[in-house]
């Protein structure tokens, strides 16, 4: 949850990873920002896919997201689609 500017993400902080200003790292963000370290799988986390494979992020949660409604339903049906693929990946 999101309410003004800072991101509610204590609750989680020991759960997903986290920039340093508490958004949720994802997909390319979260390689970068942990050099693979954080993440147990041999492919690389799906484009909103966090530190813990299956789960995703979409909207204003996520660090580099553009702050806009418009955007966050965007990224939630792409998220959608990209719980499918994780899916196919675990037959």
């Amino acid at each position: 949850m999101l309410i003004g500017a800072a991101p509610l993400t204590a609750a989680i902080s020991d759960w997903l990873s986290l920039d340093d200003r508490g958004y949720v790292l994802a997909g390319r963000d979260l390689l970068r920002a942990q050099e693979r370290s954080g993440w147990s799988l041999d492919r690389d986390p799906f484009h909103l896919e966090t530190s813990h494979p299956g789960v995703f992020v979409a909207g204003d949660l996520r660090h580099g997201s553009v702050k806009r409604v418009a955007s966050a339903v965007g990224e939630g049906a792409m998220a959608a689609s990209l719980v499918n693929s994780f899916l196919a990946t675990i037959e």
